[in-house]
């Protein structure tokens, strides 16, 4: 072996190999360690709660934080909390494995490959153009209708459409996930993060529409720049790729083509017909009934059924079809309960409104841009606390907005800089873990590569926040 090789390895072997690539259940357990921790030294304090009645949401109310009796989290508390935090989060689990295992019958079908080959080979010298259009819908979805865990049934396909034109896992999962990401941190009409805050500070439901409509281009000028830019640079050189000799557990066998058997017969054309049927019911349950996780997951599992059958597939065929969906995100799906975990110990150890306290206090003597500021980098920090937008605002707003009249910062201002917090760091956290199981995706490669897009919508989301300070975004 020659000098080279061996300090090669020497470097490579420096650090054991959970910590130069740490499985995202080893870093779930050292933040559940970090958050028992947190139980013990920050003091405990609550504020006093009420229901309001604009936003139907129980909120906190203002001045009114005040410290309770320490209740520190011991280690079997911790241990609790883990099968408590998978409790908690059921619900999208459920959702996780049933939409993994429906699609998996649809797929098995054969009718997925066969339609994405056909666009293919129409598109091919065209991609860019596709990975555009295809990016700029999923933004819409984000900023106009909050989609986040309805996203996760296009992530296989995306997946299995850049692999088709030469590109990475990475570039399908952008160009659905991350599109949506980007959409939903520069939102103009989500009700779910814009429709909840404004509720809260009393302000008339999608009011301040222009400012935020410039705010979503300006993002959507960012993220294509981003993601357009990595897919050519992984298709002139694969080597680039963050995947690049990546063993995961399913790999692009798991999502490549079938490409031998590429025709498209007229079974697989009506089961093609019936799940665009099933996008074209998901996209009008969610905006006109307001469905989540519990009426999604009824609907994917009824049409994967029906398509089953449709494409010819006999009872036990659908049901092992269903089986392997779901054991190929079963880590994913666990991981979800695992970062609620980390809420559960909080809330035990009654830190949450403490760290809330605690973060509002530097920005309360501030002029109104450094405020508007402070308010923005608060939302993101608190974003990785609680994971849940109307959940943040609910917890956040009745404090920021009472704080912003005194500061002299509007309270339009206010909600943009809750948007953008809670938006952006979406990216980052742990809690999204399970969206990386659907394209196989190391959250450590992960961070490392959307870290850019971050700091990058950050600082353009600081000069948006400041820009919106100074002119009295309002009119209220």
């Amino acid at each position: 072996m020659t000098t080279q090789k061996v300090a090669e390895v020497k470097k490579n072997t420096r650090l054991p190999e959970f910590l130069r690539n740490p499985n995202s259940y080893v870093i779930i357990f050292i933040l559940i360690l970090c958050a028992m921790i947190a139980t013990w030294i920050i003091p405990a304090g609550q504020f006093e709660r009420v229901k309001d009645e604009a936003s139907g949401k129980t909120v906190i109310v203002a001045d009114s934080f005040k410290n309770v009796e320490s209740a520190p989290v011991n280690v079997f508390g911790m241990l609790k909390a883990i099968p408590i935090g998978v409790k908690d989060s059921i619900g999208i689990i459920t959702f996780i494995f049933i939409i993994s295992g429906s699609i998996q019958i649809i797929k098995g079908t054969g009718a997925l490959d066969a339609g994405i080959i056909k666009v293919v080979n129409r598109l091919k010298g065209k991609d860019t153009p596709l990975l555009v259009i295809i990016t700029i819908l999923f933004t819409l979805l984000g900023a106009a209708f909050g989609f986040a865990e309805e996203t996760i049934p296009f992530i296989p396909l995306g997946v299995s459409m850049a692999l088709a034109l030469g590109y990475d896992r990475m570039v399908g999962f952008h160009i659905v996930r991350t599109a949506a990401w980007i959409g939903f941190a520069g939102a103009f009409l989500n009700p779910f993060s814009i429709g909840v805050a404004q509720s809260i500070a009393e302000l008339p439901l999608f009011s301040g529409l222009g400012f935020r409509v410039l705010c979503y281009f300006i993002f959507l000028g960012i993220g294509l720049w981003f993601i357009i830019g990595y897919a050519k640079k992984v298709k002139k050189d694969p080597s680039i790729s963050v995947l690049y000799n990546y063993e995961g557990e399913r790999g692009d066998s798991s999502f490549v083509l079938d490409l031998e058997n590429s025709a498209f017969t007229l079974r697989q054309k009506i089961v093609l017909l019936l799940f665009l049927v099933n996008i074209g019911l998901l996209i009008f349950g969610v905006i006109k009934y307001g469905w989540y996780t519990t009426e999604l997951s009824a609907l994917f599992l009824g049409f994967g059924i029906i398509c089953g059958f449709v494409g010819g597939m006999p009872p036990n065929g659908i049901a092992k079809q269903f089986c392997k969906g779901m054991a190929e995100v079963t880590s994913g799906a666990i991981v979800v309960g695992l970062a609620r975990a980390i809420v559960v110990i909080l809330d035990q150890g009654i830190i949450m409104d403490t760290i809330i306290y605690g973060l509002s206090r530097p920005i309360m003597d501030a002029g109104a841009v450094v405020a508007s500021l402070g308010i923005f980098a608060i939302q993101s920090l608190l974003n990785f606390f609680i994971g849940s937008s109307s959940g943040l605002a609910a917890a956040t707003m009745p404090i920021m907005v009472p704080l912003g009249d005194l500061i002299g910062v509007t309270r339009q201002t206010t909600v943009l800089a809750f948007q953008f917090g809670d938006g952006i760091t979406n990216m980052l956290y742990p809690a999204m873990m399970y969206y990386l199981v659907f394209a196989d995706i190391p959250y450590s490669g992960w961070f490392k590569h959307i870290l850019k897009l971050v700091i990058y919508l950050s600082i353009t989301a600081a000069i948006l926040t400041a820009v919106a300070a100074i002119i009295n975004y309002g009119p209220f």
